[in-house]
């Protein structure tokens, strides 16, 4: 496995469907499967895809900021900082699974979003 290749895909994938290319997203980083963990997103291909297609729809004007990415093994793991109309802002953590060709084929994720206030100086990511 090409650990710093994995990562740059990965940032990439999420980069293209997030940007309201989903289909593209598919086509480049996906492999012959792909297992969907998340809940409220279908499971395979079309699932990922219509759900992004009406994300970039209802919310053409959402933005994505990378903060970091970790890769072990298969895994690779995404933090990053969202920000959605009205400045509504969100931490996310991705993990994406590569099968042996390195393609995407599994996905789980954590949102958090991110309060008003806090009772610490420390930023979420």
């Amino acid at each position: 496995m090409d650990l710093q290749k994995n990562k740059e895909n990965a940032i990439a994938f999420y980069k293209t469907a997030y940007l309201g290319h989903p289909k593209l997203a598919i086509e480049k980083y996906v492999g012959n499967e792909y297992i969907q963990h998340n809940p409220a997103v279908a499971n395979g291909t079309q699932g990922f895809i219509d759900y992004f297609e009406r994300m970039q729809k209802e919310y053409p004007e959402k933005s994505i900021e990378f903060v970091r990415s970790i890769a072990e093994g298969d895994l690779v793991a995404l933090h990053t900082h969202q920000t959605w109309p009205g400045n509504d802002q969100y931490i996310t953590m991705d993990f994406f699974r590569f099968d042996d060709n390195g393609k995407i084929c599994e996905h789980w994720d954590s949102i958090q979003q991110i309060p008003e206030e806090s009772k610490n100086p420390n930023t979420m990511y």
